[in-house]
């Protein structure tokens, strides 16, 4: 009941800070006008200029800045306790990041849409406007590498998420061209699109499918950042109505829905009956597993300042300013809607952020898979009984476990027995009866007491690669994940420790795992997704601005820029320089992602974002 009323009270809190300190901002603070017309209006172009309704801007915004900040941030400051983590999320959303997201949109707006770099430069000097665009540059690179890096270990450790994504694309462009040359409503469409993408998700791991993710999922991970920088230059390059905005919207309605899902999820384990861990298990109760506050965790740095700086997206985060200025105050209609965009988009995201820190502390509780190691002798059918697959279980774990064997044996309240290396031991007693047809003698004990697994007994087993999952729960499988800083290995396991605790919210619904997995995986993904687009346009803008400054040379094309931004900036400067390519759109967008390339590329990448083959996995 307390994960379901944090929930709860944390969504009331969030709808009430937008209803009156948000509404308190807009009209005196802001003095928001819906007479005074928006650069989209006044500047427009069909390209980056565009008037758009407000539930589209919303859209586009939300998605943009959400990414997997609000997702990997709190999925790690957890370690420093529940608490601290979800009162930096409700008052830093309500009070600091929202306030943030809405004066820079505001700002931007009343600025012909420029950017905050853009817009510092003109105010205070060149020379500032000269540093504020290269650290901009600086930021958006590291973020283009980061996110197609991101996405691209999604991919590997979720394969059934990635025709899902493929799919949107086409869906957002057929969308786009409809409605721009139509002008109709775009209530119909979404739905349809909506559904398309749900069934994309349900099926579209079997069959044929399943073969084509898992080929995709195969490729290294320098590829993958390869091919999501390819796109990402096509997405900049277009028009914003044709493939950014549709993508953006009809992504935001997915992922609202899949967060409704994993809301109703949540009070239904906490209200009625969560999933048992394995088929034929007793369901276990929803509680919080992870500890109120622990303010020195193993081998972790101090929370403060580190818990601020972990949760960045989700609290307070630099970047939402380069979306409001960069696309988003380009697009919207009226000055009022600033308030839904700006504060309305930021708590919502306060509110994914709730919603993560409760999958980790709470749904995680229900059901963490894993994998055992297992070192294979020979082929299947060419080893004797003597011969076998060591199997074991590592860390420090004091609680009592739930297994069941990727073959179908279960070993069921295995005692977390530990011998001098701190690795689970298991013995005969541990066993229950096999679900299916298999050697009746069952595994062997070694005379170190290991369990050991004959991978002739196993072949099939054996024969994919495979080693044996093990499911365990509450405080043993918070363990698994948050035992110390140091054994975190990386993004994979927090992202796991979302998508898993969500997915048990999911099947207390009845949703089936794997299906619920995907969903999880794509909604992680296709928020990394529209990150990782926008970056680039954003990128795209501020290196050509950064070669306009570069390149100007007399007062005169100050005045033009602040009469016009960034776009009659492009018109001055000196011909025939090599760097004017670079106020092209093409050449600006082409520097951003061979640089991002570049950068994802580097060696010291190399252990960090390796993709481990057995379980869940990690980074």
């Amino acid at each position: 009941m307390a994960t379901l009323f944090i929930a709860i009270a944390s969504g009331v809190a969030f709808i009430v800070a937008y209803h009156t300190y948000g509404r308190w901002l807009g009209s005196k603070i802001f003095n928001l006008a819906a007479d005074v017309v928006c650069p989209s209006q006044r500047l427009r172009d069909d390209k980056d200029y565009v008037p758009t309704p407000k539930t589209v801007v919303w859209g586009h915004h939300f998605t943009s800045i959400a990414g997997t900040g609000p997702i990997v941030g709190p999925a790690i400051a957890v370690m420093w306790g529940w608490l601290p983590a979800l009162l930096w999320v409700v008052l830093g959303s309500i009070f600091i990041g929202a306030v943030h997201d809405f004066g820079a949109l505001v700002v931007s707006l009343r600025n012909n849409g420029q950017t905050v770099g853009d817009i510092a430069g003109r105010v205070l000097n060149k020379r500032v406007r000269l540093l504020f665009l290269f650290i901009l540059f600086m930021a958006l690179t590291i973020v283009l590498a980061i996110f197609g890096l991101v996405i691209a270990v999604v991919f590997r450790q979720y394969p059934a998420a990635i025709f899902p994504c493929i799919v949107q694309i086409p869906i957002a462009v057929a969308i786009g061209l409809y409605l721009h040359r139509r002008g109709v409503s775009l209530l119909i469409p979404s739905l349809v699109a909506l559904a398309i993408m749900y069934v994309t998700v349900i099926s579209g791991n079997v069959g044929w499918l399943g073969a084509f993710n898992a080929e995709l999922a195969s490729w290294p991970v320098i590829v993958w950042v390869v091919v999501l920088l390819v796109y990402s230059y096509v997405a900049s390059v277009l028009p914003v109505w044709m493939l950014l905005q549709p993508r953006d919207y009809i992504n935001s309605l997915q992922l609202l829905t899949a967060l409704a899902l994993v809301l109703v999820g949540l009070g239904f384990a906490a209200l009625v009956k969560s999933a048992p861990p394995v088929e034929g298990a007793a369901a276990g109760s929803l509680k919080i597993v992870a500890p109120i506050w622990d303010f020195q965790p193993s081998e972790a740095p101090v929370i403060f300042p580190f818990l601020f700086i972990t949760i960045a997206c989700g609290a307070i985060s630099g970047f939402h300013c380069l979306v409001s200025s960069g696309t988003s105050s380009k697009q919207l209609q009226n000055e009022p809607d600033a308030r839904f965009v700006g504060y309305g988009g930021m708590v919502t995201e306060g509110f994914l952020a709730t919603l993560v820190i409760l999958a980790c502390v709470a749904g995680l509780g229900l059901g963490a898979p894993l994998s055992f190691e297992k070192f294979s002798v020979g082929e299947a059918g060419e080893v004797d009984q003597q011969q076998a697959a060591a199997v074991f279980y590592t860390p420090q774990d004091e609680g009592r476990t739930l297994i069941v064997s990727s073959d179908g044996y279960r070993i069921l309240n295995a005692a977390a027995q530990r011998d001098s290396k701190n690795q689970l031991m298991l013995t005969a007693n541990d066993l229950a009866a096999p679900m299916t047809a298999w050697d009746p003698n069952g595994p062997i004990i070694d005379n170190e007491n290991r369990l050991m697994i004959a991978a002739a007994r196993a072949p099939a087993v054996h024969a994919a690669g495979q080693g044996i999952t093990a499911m365990v729960t509450e405080q043993s499988a918070w363990n698994t994940r948050y035992h110390s800083w140091k054994d975190a290995k990386g993004l994979g396991p927090k992202v796991a420790a979302f998508v898993d605790g969500s997915a048990n919210f999911l099947r207390s619904i009845g949703i089936p795992l794997p299906v619920a997995l995907a969903l999880m995986g794509v909604l992680v993904a296709s928020f990394a997704g529209t990150t990782l687009d926008t970056a680039c346009r954003l990128q795209r803008y501020v290196i050509q601005e950064l070669a306009t400054t570069v390149l100007r040379r007399t007062d005169s094309d100050d005045d033009n820029e602040s009469e016009g931004g960034l776009f009659s900036a492009q018109q001055t400067g000196v011909t025939g320089n090599p760097l004017t390519w670079f106020r092209n759109k093409h050449g600006a967008t082409l520097l951003a992602i061979v640089l991002a390339a570049g950068m994802a590329a580097l060696p010291s990448h190399g252990k960090a974002w390796t993709m481990q083959t057995a379980g869940s996995g990690g980074l």
